[in-house]
């Protein structure tokens, strides 16, 4: 095992251990580093590299410490290294959304807010009567971004916000070269809602099941 490696698996070991938790001040470079029995380099690159995905928080002049931990700071790396995705993986992404933002608009049926709610409602009547494709693709990522945040679940609404990058191409392809685009994607929005609003979880979960296979299924046959 790489020495930063190593490393990084013993602080990583203090955090999971509850040894250090949330917000705790790690002790000064020497003490670790003679503590757990690290060159100092090693233990300096294993702080750097940590503090990249969110774990340590250096603080100049201040010492380093551990994070909040919580899991929208955790899964920002996400975003970053979906996009790098290669075109060809686009269905995947899909695939994933279909699983996951159904199950989002069951839980936001149930447990989102009178106020979560009216924001919800104002995003569909933001749109106007004839939107260009990019104000409806970033209205679209705009609902299901808050439908995501209205399931009161903060992994599942960062997963879907990190996973949200790589269909972005897709959708505007589809409002540019399928006849009907805009008009089915504001109906089905509208049927969501709608769900929600009668605290219909099933309902909820099926059309927007609909609504994400339907994207899928133009961009399968698009991309033969």
């Amino acid at each position: 095992m790489a020495l930063t490696d190593e490393a990084i698996n013993k602080i990583k070991g203090m955090v999971t251990s509850g040894e250090l938790g949330p917000g705790d001040r790690l002790p000064k470079e020497a003490d670790l580093a003679e503590r757990l029995g690290l060159s100092r380099n090693s233990l300096r690159e294993a702080v750097k590299a940590l503090s990249l995905i969110k774990i340590l928080d250096v603080r100049q002049g201040d010492g380093t410490y551990v994070t909040s931990l919580a899991p929208n700071l955790l899964l920002e790396s996400l975003s970053f290294v979906v996009d790098f995705h290669r075109d060809d993986t686009v269905l995947e992404f899909m695939e994933v959304r279909r699983i996951l933002e159904p199950a989002a608009a069951a839980l936001a049926a149930e447990r989102m807010t009178a106020e979560q709610l009216t924001g919800l409602r104002k995003v569909l009547g933001d749109l106007g009567p004839d939107p260009s494709v990019e104000a409806l693709v970033a209205n679209d990522l705009e609902f299901h971004r808050l439908i995501a945040e209205g399931a009161g679940n903060s992994v599942l609404c960062s997963l879907i916000d990190g996973l949200s990058g790589p269909t972005v191409r897709a959708r505007v392809w589809r409002g540019l070269t399928q006849d009907g685009a805009v008009d089915r994607t504001r109906e089905q929005h509208q049927t969501i809602v709608e769900a929600i609003e009668g605290r219909n979880a099933d309902l909820a979960r099926s059309w927007t099941t609909v609504h994400i296979a339907g994207v899928e299924d133009w961009l399968r046959r698009a991309l033969r």
